[in-house]
């Protein structure tokens, strides 16, 4: 008699299933709103920036949050032994002092993000908050000499920080908060050039979006003739960037304003911290088409001419506008 193999019943992680319920949560929102007003308002310059990271390249806030994390945890250390309460409140001090500038760059980046990400951060700093409480509360206690209530507070501290670290990791790394949304574009389109329409279908100053591989791109015209063309998705949040403002040879983008310059990608402003992937550009018999820049080789193309007259393979991307007939 054989026996009949039992099915294993796949439970949904606890912890996942709280955190997509909260994901969508609205009864927060108008706090949200209201917060990112304020933050959105602070008169930061170009400092807001430097918050975000475009300097380095990808977010900074969570280069800013191993300091406090790592004296923190280095105290928690300390206090499992004997006669080290000094030195671990010397450790908590330090991170106390490191924690506000972090905390202003984690606000910064929290108030450009989705509603979805936002209610998972709001929780994330709440975690955060009531671990500088807890460790302020360890740092006084010591002080006054009262070591037992020290470590007992330093332990919940570094309990309520393991929570917002959690938390952190999920807007990270399910949520793709700070990540670069454009970042697959060079391993899915695929080499060669490729048509994009006709130099007619795209007018003078506004832009179109076409797509490469089933991959978005954004084209511009200028009124000179000169077409640039740039991976449409932002790499921020993959906002929509054919439906932003073209100036000053950059395009805007209108979820929550980086700029991005039209002739390389660069990202001019953030919140995004890395550049569009951009597109060598040429006019073939009036067709328009793109190469994605740097991909076969990383030279671009040098000028040269069709048997036509016209001008293809830019330096910048653009110029094959040269050869336009409008």
């Amino acid at each position: 008699m054989s026996a009949t193999p039992r099915r294993r019943v796949m439970r949904q992680n606890r912890v996942l299933w709280l955190l997509d319920r909260l994901e969508r949560e609205p009864r927060a929102d108008a706090l949200i709103d209201t917060l990112r007003r304020g933050v959105r308002a602070l008169p930061l310059g170009r400092g807001r920036d430097l918050l975000h990271g475009r300097w380095l390249g990808h977010p900074v806030h969570p280069l800013m949050v191993q300091v406090p994390i790592g004296s923190w945890l280095s105290a928690a250390v300390l206090d499992l032994r004997p006669g080290r309460s000094r030195e671990s409140g010397l450790l908590i001090g330090v991170g106390l002092g490191a924690a506000a500038p972090a905390a202003v760059a984690g606000w910064v980046d929290w108030a450009e993000l989705h509603h979805r990400q936002q209610r998972i951060g709001l929780v994330h700093a709440v975690c955060n908050t009531a671990a500088v409480g807890l460790y302020a509360a360890s740092l006084v206690s010591r002080v006054k000499g009262r070591q037992g209530p020290g470590r007992a507070y330093g332990f919940l501290g570094l309990t309520a920080v393991g929570a917002g670290g959690m938390l952190g990791g999920h807007l990270a790394y399910r949520q793709a908060s700070g990540a670069n949304h454009a970042e697959e574009v060079p391993n899915v389109v695929s080499p060669g050039w490729h048509r994009v329409g006709t130099v007619d279908e795209f007018p003078a100053g506004e832009p179109v979006r076409r797509s490469v591989d089933d991959v978005p791109v954004l084209v511009v015209r200028e009124s000179g003739g000169v077409i640039h063309a740039l991976a449409e998705r932002c790499s921020h949040l993959a906002g929509p960037l054919s439906e932003g403002a073209v100036a000053d040879g950059c395009v805007r983008c209108p979820w929550h304003g980086s700029v991005f310059r039209l002739s390389d990608g660069w990202n001019v402003r953030g919140p995004a911290t890395a550049p569009q992937p951009s597109f060598e550009t040429r006019i073939t018999g009036g067709e328009v088409e793109v190469r994605l820049r740097h991909q076969d080789g990383g030279e671009p193309a040098r000028p040269g001419r069709e048997p036509n007259g016209q001008v293809h393979g830019t330096r910048s991307g653009a110029a094959g506008g040269h050869g336009d007939h409008g």
